[in-house]
């Protein structure tokens, strides 16, 4: 029988810190990161996932919130110049639920 996981607000917000962190880190890619999620939505028994997917979705916007105020933050930023473009396909727009609704 699989283990299951603890979907508290903090658990889930922890969890979505570490792959952030591991990401950043260059210990995870993007498709690591992916698949460990999906391990992670395995393990959340049925009956708890619609509490996991708002707490996700919650999390996910806050973060995604926090960095647009970090991008807004910094002062003007002539001489910053980008490390790498961003593929804005591979990004999930905000209002794109479907990532996640998939996973229930």
């Amino acid at each position: 029988m699989p283990q299951e996981v603890s979907i508290s607000y903090q658990a889930v917000k922890s969890k979505v810190y570490k792959l952030v962190d591991a990401m950043v880190e260059g210990d995870k890619n993007s498709v690591e990161v992916q698949e460990s999620i999906r391990r992670w939505w395995n393990l959340i028994h049925p009956s708890d996932r619609a509490v996991a997917q708002k707490y996700l979705l919650m999390v996910l916007e806050k973060s995604n919130s926090t960095l647009g105020a970090i991008i807004l933050g910094l002062p003007d930023a002539k001489e910053v110049k980008a490390v790498g473009q961003m593929d804005s396909q591979t990004i999930p727009a905000r209002s794109d639920r479907s990532v996640v609704s998939s996973l229930v």
